[in-house]
């Protein structure tokens, strides 16, 4: 049985959440304030979280920050701010869903099993998946970690956003391709989430700090002006001293 925590201070809209989210069979824990929010996330290990944007003792987006830095948890907002700046804010802050309120209860749990099936793709053989999709990783800077799916940095493992994972997986399986803005956004698209061609380009943002050497110089995913975003598979020290224009 899937867990899902609904942190929100108001007492009937946490309650009709718990109601449906309990009637589709999920195990539903409730918290109306950050703290007991926080709290009972470390203690409950939930696989997905519902965050109120709005709570009486914290702001809603110094949580989603916090769950992130502790979790690669599935974190949806519900927040009654509607505008674009308040959703590209929430990504960065780490969200991976972001609704308006009032939504469809049954529009709300399609997006809760959309999240959860994502972050649960089993890869029954990791070794098998990597050679088939990922071809000639050894001894470049960048791989996947399938189990935990993490990335394996020069070494080094980083965690990420659901939608990082699945953006640098797609990178990575196809080294060289050019992606347009629209492919990624299909690419990463849960249950018509709220991916716009402003959100990719933050993932990049997010994606070039974890990955790069000099984010405001990037050498491994680099910018196709007019178009869109490519890997480069081929990089190395070399190259990178070269000077080649992003």
């Amino acid at each position: 049985m899937y867990k899902v925590l609904v942190i929100e201070d108001d007492v009937m809209m946490s309650d009709m959440l718990s109601m449906y989210l309990s009637e589709e069979g999920y195990l539903v824990k409730q918290a109306g304030l950050a703290e007991e929010g926080l709290r009972t996330a470390n203690e409950f290990d939930p696989d997905i979280v519902l965050l109120d944007l709005m709570l009486p003792d914290r702001d809603g987006m110094e949580v989603c920050s916090t769950l992130r830095e502790r979790s690669n948890v599935p974190i949806m907002i519900l927040s009654m701010k509607s505008e674009v700046s308040e959703r590209v804010l929430a990504l960065k802050a780490g969200a991976d869903d972001y609704m308006c309120k009032p939504f469809s209860m049954h529009e709300m749990t399609a997006r809760v099993e959309a999240l959860i099936r994502r972050s649960h793709i089993a890869a029954p053989e990791p070794e098998a998946e990597a050679e088939q999709a990922l071809p000639a990783l050894n001894g470049l800077p960048i791989q996947l970690d399938l189990e935990r799916r993490l990335l394996l940095v020069r070494g080094k493992l980083v965690e990420t956003t659901f939608s990082e994972y699945e953006m640098m997986k797609l990178f990575l399986a196809h080294p060289g391709k050019v992606f347009s803005r629209e492919e990624l956004i299909n690419a990463i698209r849960g249950f018509d989430s709220f991916v716009t061609d402003r959100a990719i380009d933050v993932h990049i943002v997010n994606l070039r700090k974890k990955i790069e050497h000099n984010p405001k110089e990037p050498r491994l995913i680099r910018t196709v002006w007019g178009f869109g975003y490519k890997y480069t598979a081929d990089y190395s020290e070399a190259g990178r001293n070269a000077g080649v224009a992003d």
